[in-house]
């Protein structure tokens, strides 16, 4: 989406939401799952994020984190010809540092549980 309002991604569960322009304030109250990136132009995101459940990390270069978002703008960009998509998308170096991957903070604990659990079975096997 180009821009949400107040409480976006409230009580969210699961799923993956890409936001290209300004959020509301609450944002991610009670948010339990998924995974939001946040376009966050002039660093005052984290003053209308509830962090009460939620971290936030950078995009790392060359990381699956990456390779999602570049996806879903170009998906963005292709199906709404959206002009805000193809300048991030023109523009990529400079604005992939301005994103923030919004992660509940159990959520983010269950992944790093999973895929530890994921390398050592891959290591017994291999």
């Amino acid at each position: 989406v180009e821009g949400i309002g107040d409480h976006g991604c409230e009580y969210m569960t699961g799923g993956t939401v890409v936001i290209l322009g300004k959020t509301g304030r609450n944002f991610a109250a009670g948010m339990s799952g998924g995974i939001a990136y946040v376009l966050d132009y002039d660093e005052s995101f984290e003053s209308r994020l509830n962090p009460e459940m939620c971290e936030t990390h950078k995009i790392n270069i060359n990381s699956e984190d990456e390779e999602i978002l570049l996806k879903l703008i170009k998906k963005h960009r292709n199906e709404t010809k959206s002009e805000l998509s193809q300048k991030i998308l023109d523009n990529w170096d400079n604005y992939l540092k301005k994103f923030k991957k919004v992660l509940p903070t159990a959520y983010a604990g269950a992944l790093k549980k999973l895929n530890k659990k994921h390398t050592v079975k891959v290591t017994l096997d291999g």
